[in-house]
This record gives structure tokens, sequence and C-alpha cells, in this order.
């Protein structure tokens, strides 16, 4: 019977030193996966954090790389390939953090930054890693874009226009790519409880979980469960979607 294993394979992980990549990055290595944990700046926690995964018996390596740029993603690539082997699944989790307000007060920057770290790393990660994937007929692509690229919320322009940018990317690479058996998909979280809101007690939010027809928020382990089962055999004949992991607070329309 076909179940959740991923031994055997290798999994990149962008932006693993976060808040809900760390947690990616442990759920696919105790599926069995050896973690390639990419950082930009945070050295020290990649490594604690790659250090963690081979401590608990599976591979793991601590990346670096700017993914705004080619280059960078593959010289991070090519660190990966000489030290775990070639690349079976790529979670593109970065992104570039900066302070939400109105169309009209948003700086011009911000709506750069959020094109470059939304679309062009999903361009980079797909152009670095897609092709050996071609060669071997497998591989899965994840992308991990949000519940607010559907709500249009005040102050959220420049983030919602990077990720609908980003869902246009994977949904039109999830055609180009299937006849080689990779699988393209999404994961749309919610606002998700994770390790900080456990530290400060911050769980609990009535407006929003209200509205919520789970009446809750999800959490960090939800989100990385939903990508392990996308990187798994479980959910090989699924690719092009948009998943929204957020109690059914936004529900994509047929």
């Amino acid at each position: 019977m076909i179940g959740l294993n991923l031994q055997g394979r290798t999994a990149l992980v962008t932006g693993a030193t976060g808040e809900l990549g760390r947690v990616m990055a442990r759920t696919l290595a105790a599926c069995g996966a050896d973690v390639a944990v990419h950082y930009n700046t945070n050295e020290a926690k990649a490594e604690a954090l790659a250090a963690e995964i081979r401590a608990a018996g599976r591979r793991a390596v601590s990346v670096q790389a700017d993914i705004t740029k080619l280059d960078s993603i593959l010289a991070m690539r090519d660190k990966i390939s000489a030290e775990l082997g070639h690349v079976d699944i790529v979670v593109a989790n970065a992104v570039i953090q900066y302070t939400w307000t109105s169309v009209l007060e948003q700086p011009e920057e911000d709506y750069r930054s959020q094109f470059e770290s939304c679309v062009l790393q999903s361009v980079h990660l797909a152009k670095a890693f897609v092709p050996a994937m071609i060669e071997r007929g497998a591989g899965r692509m994840i992308g991990i874009n949000t519940e607010c690229s559907m709500q249009h919320f005040e102050s959220q322009s420049a983030y919602v226009a990077g990720k609908r940018g980003m869902d246009g990317v994977y949904r039109v690479l999830a055609k180009e790519v299937g006849p080689h058996q990779i699988t393209v998909n999404q994961v749309a979280p919610g606002w998700t409880i994770s390790e900080r809101d456990r530290t400060n007690g911050t769980e609990k939010s009535e407006g929003y979980d209200k509205n919520v027809p789970l009446k809750r928020r999800g959490t960090d382990q939800d989100i990385a469960n939903t990508v392990a089962f996308l990187a798994s055999d479980l959910a090989g004949f699924i690719t092009g979607a948009y998943i929204p992991v957020c109690g059914g607070n936004v529900m994509p329309a047929i």
C-alpha cells in the first residue's frame, strides 16, 4: 500500500529557518527525506536545524542563497548535489518581509521585493532543479502561497500581487512539466499558529477564529503535514492545485 514515505528522497526547503519552514523541514525528515536547510542570513539557526535533523538519523546540510538571484540558487543547487545528491522535492517557502500599508502609501520597493521573492524565486528554483527532474521523470515542486491571495484585504496589495504572480507561474509550470511526471502544487496557509505564538501565549484570536468554519487557527504542523502529503506518492496524481490550509476560511470556487 502506498504510504507517506519519503525515504530515498532529498528535499530542499527555502526559508527553512522561519516559523513555518523549520517545521516543514523537520516533518519531511520525519517522513524519511534527507533535507537541505536553506537560509539567507541566519547561518547559525540553519546549521542548528540541520544538526537536529542529522541527530534524528537523516542526512541534512545547511545551504545559503539569495532566492532573488539565479546565480545564487544555482550555486546552492551545486552544493546540495555535492553533499546530498539530486533534489527530488523543492519547497519554495522563503519570502521577504516588509510593512503592510495602503496602496497609496506602499513604497515601490515593496512591490519589487514581493515580485522577486514570490515570482522570481519560483522561476529560479524551476530553472535550477526541474531540468534534472525531467531527466529522472519525477519530482515535486511545492510553493507556499497564502489565503490572503484570495481575500484582497486592505494593506495587503504588495503581498497579494506577489503571491498571485507566483500562482500564475506554478499553474503554467504544472502544465509544462506534467508530461514528465513532475507535480507542481501550492499550499496556502491561513493565519497560522507557530512556535512564536506558543511562546508568547498568542494562539487565540477571537476576531479571526470566529470567521473560520473550524473556529480556530491552523498550526505550523498542519501546513507541514500538507507539504509532506504533496511530496509523497499519495499525491502523485495531484498537480496545478492551490490548496488552502486555513480551516475553510477561504474556499476556491469551481
